[in-house]
């Protein structure tokens, strides 16, 4: 499972959680202009925009979780079983591999009306990456630095291109269900409720927070589409990068799995093994892990991005404790 947003609150931060109950040695990866991008079906990228985000480097291919490119579009893949469905290849489309999705588009679209067009002649093949490496079954929210965003879905029935109005995206179901569901809870609210129960008994407001009482807490992905999508919609907004970018992760966090709630298999659970965002503006990368949640900071532009090769750090994950005496 996962949660992935974009803030807007001055410059523009996109990420993601990356919930699962297993981890693939995944690292923060910056492609640089000039890596040459092989596609099974496609032919070579040579130059492309540069890319940063957090990938498994495979055989110095990298599998991108999540990533944004130096142009300010950003794009991550979310789990979607049950409906995610990966096709045959057709002639005259742009025949691509899931697992290659994220290169192809972020390498070649710098923005949400660039990547619509692209979009329109995409075919996603149902190409697993190696034998043992079979492709995941995913949906993708992608958004750009104007704060706009869509979700790419790929149902039974065919590729589904939506505009988002809430730069949200989490699980199951589909979209336009999601989007649908937070109709049940327009009553939510972070100000003190008024009392609509009736004029005839008196109510006290015994606690503060009782206008956000209703707002589902669970594990699952319509709670924490709600949960998410109210906490961004309700944060404050400041002009000081490390206010929004605090804020940012306050909002990821709020809807993170910790371990033991979410049981996938007998003394197994699912959980947020790293909180990540990119500010779309100044191609500035940041995360957290699950058991180091000081944020850490990797600026592409600090790097050669028309380098041939790829430029990999390895995830910080030990606990930083900060002793006062």
């Amino acid at each position: 499972m996962c949660t992935s947003i974009i803030f807007s609150p001055k410059d523009h931060y996109f990420g993601r959680n990356l919930d699962l109950d297993i981890t693939f040695g995944q690292q923060v990866v910056i492609t640089p202009r000039n890596y040459p991008f092989k596609f099974r079906k496609m032919p070579s990228i040579g130059h492309h925009y540069a890319i940063i985000g957090i990938a498994l480097d495979n055989n110095n291919y990298p599998l991108y979780f999540d990533a944004a490119n130096e142009m300010g579009l950003g794009m991550a893949g979310l789990n979607y079983p049950g409906n995610a469905t990966y096709y045959k290849e057709k002639e005259g489309k742009d025949n691509i591999a899931s697992f290659e999705f994220i290169p192809w588009l972020l390498g070649q679209a710098a923005n949400i009306k660039e990547a619509k067009k692209i979009l329109s002649t995409i075919n996603i093949t149902d190409i697993n990456f190696s034998e043992k490496m079979i492709a995941s079954p995913l949906h993708w929210l992608i958004a750009d630095k104007t704060g706009k965003s869509i979700v790419v879905e790929t149902d039974k029935d065919g590729m589904h291109i939506y505009d988002n109005p809430i730069g949200c995206l989490t699980n199951n179901p589909q979209f336009p269900k999601q989007l649908f569901n937070l109709n049940n809870y327009a009553d939510v609210s972070a100000a003190t409720p008024k009392n609509n129960f009736s004029s005839q008994i008196e109510l006290s407001d015994y606690s503060r927070g009782l206008g956000s009482r209703n707002l589902p807490g669970g594990m699952d992905s319509e709670s924490r589409f709600v949960r998410a999508t109210f906490n961004k919609f309700n944060a404050p907004i400041s002009d000081n990068e490390v206010e929004n970018v605090d804020t940012y992760f306050h909002i990821l966090h709020s809807v993170e799995q910790q371990k033991g709630l979410d049981q996938t298999a007998p003394d197994t659970f699912e959980y947020t093994i790293y909180s990540d965002g990119t500010n779309l503006d100044k191609g500035i990368f940041y995360y957290t892990t699950y058991t180091d949640k000081q944020i850490k900071v990797v600026d592409m532009h600090k790097e050669n991005l028309d380098a041939d090769d790829l430029i990999v750090f390895d995830m910080i994950n030990k606990p930083t404790f900060k002793y006062q005496n």
